[in-house]
């Protein structure tokens, strides 16, 4: 780019995306005086998924703004819960986030996951075919313009990503509603109707069953369940007011 002069600074938040020295402060950039203050920003490194508002002179302008010279442009972090055209809320997350996936479910999110690498053309366009937002720490897909809504997520710890993504999106919560294997929604099971799919020893332990009603998983309180309750009890705590009626 070698035309008009802005100069830009980037929220704390999004110092991740951005190269060392436009870290801190306001910073000069050369446009081309044609591209959008949406390709600019992507151009250094920030997915608009991830940017907020955008001020020029700080009145508040789209990504669609071609910016002129002079103008002093902010580029502000994402609100926090973060609200999402149109409705419900649901997610779909790439195959590096198994382990998050099944925490929403756990948690009764609607959250779809490719457990096998589609191609980031056909994760977007299952997103916007879908309306889902598209979780991923993938810059790059995160900036593919067929995506419907997307979100990066900012730790490869599970149980961080799981905060990060209640925080900012704040969705209903419904513990054990949900298929943590497909994402299906679960009923209550006789335990008569399951016990062909039961091992002796669970058949002989638990009375209390739920099935998941497209695959057919059979759910109960076995030895894994307290980890389980744990997150379900921590999610709560400190995301419990949007429980799903």
């Amino acid at each position: 780019m070698n035309g008009p002069e802005i100069h830009i600074s980037f929220a704390p938040a999004l110092g991740l995306f951005v190269a060392a020295p436009r870290r801190a402060g306001r910073t000069t950039v050369l446009t081309d005086g044609a591209a959008t203050l949406g390709h600019v920003v992507e151009s250094l490194g920030v997915p608009l998924t991830e940017a907020g508002r955008l001020l020029v002179d700080g009145r508040p302008v789209t990504a669609s703004h071609v910016p002129a010279a002079g103008e002093q442009v902010d580029v502000l972090a994402v609100e926090r819960p973060q609200p999402v055209p149109g409705a419900p809320l649901r997610f779909l997350l790439d195959v590096h986030l198994g382990t998050l996936a099944r925490r929403l479910r756990l948690l009764g999110v609607d959250a779809a996951y490719e457990s096998e690498d589609i191609g980031d053309a056909a994760l977007a366009a299952l997103s916007a075919g879908e309306r889902r937002v598209l979780l991923s720490r993938d810059r790059g897909l995160l900036r593919r313009r067929e995506l419907w809504a997307g979100a990066y997520v900012y730790s490869d710890r599970p149980d961080d990503q799981l905060r990060d993504v209640l925080e900012r999106f704040s969705p209903p919560l419904a513990p054990w509603t949900r298929c943590t294997a497909c994402n299906g929604p679960l009923a209550e099971a006789d335990k008569d109707t399951v016990d062909a799919r039961l091992e002796q020893g669970t058949r002989r332990t638990y009375d209390v069953f739920a099935q998941c009603t497209e695959c057919q998983r059979v759910y109960w309180r076995g030895a894994h369940h307290a980890r389980l309750q744990a997150i379900v009890e921590d999610a709560l705590r400190d995301f419990g007011g949007g429980v799903a009626a």
